[in-house]
Formats: structure tokens, sequence, C-alpha cells
């Protein structure tokens, strides 16, 4: 097992602190693995191993426990002593009402309780009802570039020589930590993440919403993944298949994005008007939360690549704990405007500058912008124009190992 340290540090802040700990993210995203890294973290500080209670509730070892009432007992029967024990519950969202039994052994025991979910409905109303204040939550990404190195470093044992190839291996190959701790090929690879994939929409969106027409969710999803880094609304997405002689309700069509989201299979990006300070309720991109998702459902496509940059640069800006919005200038956009307490940064992200039209779209929204914050534009050129104004020009892969 590969440490992953910013979010293993964050967490092992909270080792016996009085708070639930919540991991979330979507499926194969490495939740599992840092729990084992927990446990073993638990050990090393030398807590006895019949006082760490692990828990898979997808193992067929544990599927007599589906219920909030089974998972108490089981609890309640296993432990021994007195002596404070350590819970780690992986993927929470298989027993009903779970809620309340972690409340009641909240209560009821000295314990130090740890879950993953892969459904954000773990931070659901339900959940703060009966925790209210009283859990912090992690969310788990598949890995950034700057992880993919690590991993590859150790894997091969060889330090990276240029990040640029790098970079253009892990844009086709996503950042599912299992693609690589071994060498796989793109066909390959696609394939395990479609496994992955199916998984995610058959257990996380249509049993978990009772979703009856998969065939219609389907082409919301097609449709999604194929307007990656485009502004359009529920609407626009109801007119598309209106046009396609396929009438669906506009409601339906904000369930499904809702579902998606809740899977963690998409992230939803609202604008913000820069002059005017506030969130605009209408329009919005949607990205997802690995590439390799996309590939494996429609393949690779070059005609995408400025969509799937953005799409890394959003997944990158959102792991470093910012707030993430798309920008609106006046009649411009700014691809991200980003927040994290009092700092902020403005990113724009382009596939290529080959000319001075080119250069000048790309740069003049945030030329326009009369602050001092930090301004970026974000590109794969290896030879670029210079930095105009102070807005920086950057690859990348630069931009992705930097720090900001």
């Amino acid at each position: 097992m590969i440490k992953r340290d910013d979010y293993l540090d964050e967490i092992f802040k909270f080792i016996d602190k009085p708070f639930i700990k919540v991991l979330t993210g979507i499926r194969r995203s490495g939740k599992s693995t840092l729990l084992m890294l927990l446990r073993k973290e638990l050990q090393q500080r030398g807590i006895e191993g019949e006082r760490i209670l692990y828990i898979n509730l997808e193992s067929f070892d544990f599927d007599f426990i589906n219920t909030a009432g089974e998972l108490y007992s089981y609890v309640k029967e296993t432990k021994t002593g007195h002596r404070r024990i350590y819970i780690l519950l992986d993927e929470i969202q298989e027993v009903a009402e779970w809620e309340k039994a972690v409340n009641a052994l909240s209560v009821d025991f000295d314990v130090d309780i740890y879950i993953t979910g892969s459904n954000s409905k773990l931070l659901s109303s339900e959940l703060a009802t009966y925790l209210a204040g009283r859990y912090v939550s992690f969310h788990i990404n598949t890995l950034s570039f700057s992880e993919y190195l690590m991993f590859k470093r150790h894997r091969t044992n060889t330090e990276v020589d240029d990040i640029y190839k790098e970079f253009d291996f892990y844009l086709r190959m996503g950042g599912f930590p299992a693609l690589h701790t071994a060498d796989y090929t793109f066909e390959t690879a696609y394939k395990v993440v479609y496994d992955i994939y199916s998984s995610i929409i058959l257990r996380d969106t249509i049993q978990r919403y009772n979703i009856r027409d998969v065939e219609l969710l389907e082409r919301v999803i097609k449709y999604v993944f194929d307007n990656i880094g485009n502004i359009f609304s529920a609407k626009k997405i109801a007119d598309f298949f209106k046009s396609q002689q396929r009438k669906i309700d506009l409601n339906t069509v904000y369930n499904y994005l809702n579902a998606l989201e809740s899977a963690f299979l998409i992230c939803r990006v609202q604008r913000y008007d820069v002059r005017g300070k506030e969130i605009l309720k209408t329009l919005e991109k949607y990205f997802v939360n690995d590439l390799a998702l996309i590939y494996s459902v429609m393949g690779y496509k070059d005609r995408m690549i400025s969509g799937m940059l953005e799409n890394i640069v959003f997944l990158e800006l959102r792991k470093r704990g910012y707030s993430v919005f798309v920008g609106k200038a006046g009649d411009k956009e700014i691809d991200f405007v980003a927040h994290k307490g009092g700092k902020k940064i403005y990113v724009q992200v382009a596939y290529l500058l080959p000319d001075q039209t080119t250069i000048d779209r790309e740069f003049n929204p945030l030329l326009k912008l009369r602050d001092h914050y930090p301004k970026y534009v974000v590109t794969m050129d290896k030879t670029w124009a210079d930095n105009i104004n102070g807005i920086e020009h950057k690859h990348i892969a630069d931009f992705l190992l930097m720090k900001m």
C-alpha cells in the first residue's frame, strides 16, 4: 500500500478526537486503502488488534449486517474489555439507517469511529440531525498528477525525468489508484474503469434512487460527458432530447443530475459574478471525478482536449481545498475563480496558444480584472507567450505541481 500523505496527515490529526471521521469519494478512489493504513497507524501507536474493529460492509463476511440494529449488536457483542475501541466501517451506506447505529455507539461506548462511503448523502440531513457538530469529513479524490508521479516512482523505483511526457500519459490514463500499481495498456485500463462506472451506475444511482429508465439515464450521462467544460443547464439537456424526438421531463433531468452528483460521478460548478460578487443561479458546468470514466464509456477524443484539461485543473483546485466557481466578468468567461480563506486565484485553461487571436482571447478576461490576486493561463504549450502584465502562463504539468 502506497501512502497518500496529504490525506493521511489530515486524518491522523483527528485520531482520538471526539468526532466521527467521514471519508467520502467515488468508488475505487482509495478510501478502503486509507482505512487500512489508518489501522496500521493505530497498531504502530500501540493499540492492540482486538481493540481495532474493521468492518467492510460490502464483504460477504459481513452480509448479515443490513440494519442499524444489526450493526449495533455486532459491535456490542464483539468488543472486549472497557478500554476505547476503534471502529472502522467501510462503505457504510450499505446499512439502512446506519447513522442511528453510529450515533448510539458513540453515546453508549468509548469509541473512535471512522466511516467511508461512496455517496454524498452520507452528509445528508439525516447525518446532520443525528451527529450535528460531531463529525468531520474528508473528500477522497482519485490520484492527482503529483500523486501519480509518486506512484510511478514507487512502482519503477526510478525518478521521473520528463514531467510533460508523464502528464500526457496521466491525461490518457486518469487517476484511479489501481491503474497505477501495475502496467496497463489504455484498452485494459478502460475496461477496468468501465466496471467501476457500471458499479456506480447500478449500485449508487439506479438502485439507490429507484431509477427505472436506465437507457435514458445513460443518455443523460453521455450528454454530460460530451459537454465537459461547456456551460449548460438542465433545460438545455431536455431541449436537446426533444430535438432528438425523445421527450424528458425537466424535473427528471434535475433528478438524474443530482443522483449522478451524489454518486460522485460528476461535479457541478456554479458560476460566480466577479464584479457583482454573487453566485449566479442560471447555467453551470459539470466535470467528472476522473477522466478515465469518460474514456471508458466514449473513448478518448482529441476534440475534447480543452474540456479535459479544465477538468484536471478543477480537480486539482478542489483537492487543495479551494471553493471553485466558473467566473463571469461582464460578457467574458473566466474558467475558474477559486477561493480558500482569504486567498483567491483566477485560472484560464486552453489547449494551445497558436496565434495572437487565441492569446488575446485567453488573457483579455484576466487583464480586465482590477485586483492583485494571482492569475494564470494554463495550456499544454512547451514554448509559449511571455507573461503579460503579471498574468503567468504555465504548462499544465508545472501548474499542477506548483504551490498555490
